[in-house]
């Protein structure tokens, strides 16, 4: 029973995902941080933007990177005043709606910046832990709120896909039961504890085998790590 990676399995669609744009065409990667994005774009036009003020170690609360390099950012401003004097052809937004003060606003911009027959491609947590505070104002985006908000705005969206499952949630969050009890105790698990939560971690790999593919747990509508959206804006 292979556990289900949150990380390994959003790279490996954006892989695919990206690799599929035309060659030569032109994206704007917002509020790339590191540029992790960059290595599956080398056949197309890559742009970077981020406002560079995270540094690593933020306030100190929660989950923090201890070190974070935004030397490679093209564009360094908010989000919110990226010029809008050029159009793109692709908008990538990965991880990022989370850590910007007005999600709607955010998905509104990154509209503004594709051109007609463009697309825009988000991926965001439906529910994530403190993380790169203090810069991490929202969470629980959900799929009605991607339909809402491009419907509204008039793209059309080509997919919609969860990352994970309710018990692939579970098993990540028991996985961490050792770490934060050490981290707000001073405290390792007792040595019942660890058995109780390895077996309990044993028996979730198992319902989510039994949940469905990876790529579409049936559970995702209940929990899931996150939603990985494709919008096209109309010609």
């Amino acid at each position: 029973m292979r556990r289900f990676r949150n990380l390994q399995f959003r790279e490996a669609w954006l892989r695919e995902r990206l690799a599929a744009l035309p060659a030569g065409t032109r994206l704007l990667d917002v509020g790339a941080g590191e540029c992790a994005n960059k290595r599956f774009c080398s056949h197309v036009d890559y742009v970077s933007q981020d406002i560079a003020q995270y540094d690593g170690q933020g306030d100190g609360v929660g989950l923090q990177t201890k070190v974070w390099d935004t030397a490679q950012i093209d564009i360094v401003c908010d989000l919110y005043d990226i010029p809008e004097d050029e159009k793109f052809d692709t908008v990538l937004c990965t991880e990022v709606l989370e850590h910007v003060v007005d999600p709607v606003r955010a998905v509104e911009k990154l509209v503004s910046l594709v051109r007609p027959g463009g697309t825009v491609i988000i991926t965001a947590p439906f529910n994530s832990l403190t993380h790169f505070a203090p810069y991490h104002y929202a969470t629980g985006l959900s799929s009605y709120f991607y339909r809402y908000h491009f419907e509204r705005l008039g793209l059309q969206i080509e997919e919609l896909s969860p990352n994970g499952g309710y018990f692939d949630f579970l098993d990540q969050e028991l996985g961490r039961v050792h770490k934060v009890r050490r981290s707000f105790s001073g405290w390792p698990l007792d040595p019942l504890s660890f058995i109780l939560v390895a077996l309990a971690r044993l028996n979730i790999r198992l319902l989510a085998a039994l949940d469905g593919p990876r790529a579409l747990r049936k559970s995702a509508s209940l929990q899931t790590f996150g939603w990985h959206v494709i919008a096209r804006r109309p010609d």
